[in-house]
């Protein structure tokens, strides 16, 4: 018994990293008021990236940064359009995920069935990963799930302890009242909007070098979407992102577990179709509450100009 629930409980944790990296940095970008939509194709471009940077030099650290790095110069491309021109943000965002997917489709069909060049393996933490379930479950992960787990506090401390996160949230909230202030909007929201792009790469990296080491087309599966949602499930609050990842991370576990031990209680078909299907729910029971604000910025979406 302990066995089965340490085995779930390390996939679950596994499934959920790319959810939580993308879902952290998308929550940075929308409490700036920028509404990206472009985090499937933006985690694609850092799959890919990553992958091939990890065949060219080796080198796992310049792997995952490049990744890192094509999310975030991807997220610019709409930060130019949504920021500077002001056009609308959720069509930006959608051509954003379609020229992703295209792009990666088309520039990493040499490296279909190519064997990585480095893959993340998991790094047991000592004295930790000793601790008996949580230790097997949470301590004998991959670089990028610690980095995740930091991620999580970190990203609430810039956001509600700081100077710089009372900015970025004030420029969610009124951004003409950040300008009058000073403070320049245009800087916030394209560094923001740059910092989620780095998640979503990140994201994509941790795929294609340590969930599924390698590369092949839109091997995402739709987990942008689900990240998107889950920043509204987690009503823009880093701390509350663990929750939902993790339960994403858990319904997927699930399949593996089934397919493990040879039981089919619930079809295969459902088990794939559960974590996509809690993703409309959230959306759905979010958007019915009457009324109720759920914590998301008052200008999302909202193209900021500067009078005069």
């Amino acid at each position: 018994m302990i066995e089965d629930l340490a085995f779930i409980g390390q996939i679950a944790v596994k499934s959920s990293i790319a959810v939580l990296l993308a879902t952290l940095g998308e929550i940075i970008t929308e409490r700036s008021g920028v509404l990206n939509l472009g985090v499937e194709g933006m985690m694609l471009a850092g799959a890919l990236c990553g992958m091939a940077a990890g065949v060219v030099t080796g080198n796992p650290f310049a792997a995952a940064a490049a990744g890192a790095l094509a999310g975030g110069l991807l997220a610019l491309v709409h930060a130019f359009f949504a920021v500077t021109l002001k056009v609308n943000q959720v069509l930006s965002g959608l051509a954003l995920t379609i020229l992703g997917m295209g792009l990666t489709s088309f520039l990493g069909r040499p490296l279909i069935g190519v064997r990585p060049g480095v893959r993340l393996r998991a790094v047991p933490i000592p004295g930790l990963s000793d601790i008996p379930l949580i230790g097997d479950i949470f301590f004998q992960q991959s670089l990028l799930a610690y980095l995740a787990y930091l991620l999580v506090p970190l990203c609430w401390y810039l956001l509600y302890r700081t100077g710089a996160g009372l900015k970025i949230r004030a420029a969610g909230e009124d951004a003409a009242a950040v300008d009058a202030a000073g403070i320049d909007v245009f800087r916030i929201r394209y560094l923001c909007t740059f910092i989620g792009g780095i998640g979503a790469g990140l994201a994509g990296a941790y795929l294609s070098l340590s969930y599924t080491p390698g590369w092949k087309e839109s091997m995402t599966g739709g987990q942008g979407w689900v990240a998107i949602a889950m920043v509204i499930f987690a009503t823009w609050n880093p701390l509350r992102a663990v929750i939902g990842a993790f339960l994403f991370g858990f319904l997927t576990a699930l399949q593996f577990y089934f397919q493990a031990v040879g039981m089919e209680l619930i079809p295969a078909y459902i088990l794939k179709m559960l974590p996509y299907v809690l993703t409309i729910l959230v959306m759905v029971v979010v958007h019915a509450g009457p009324g109720r604000r759920f914590g998301g910025p008052a200008a999302l979406g909202i193209p900021f100009s500067r009078e005069g």
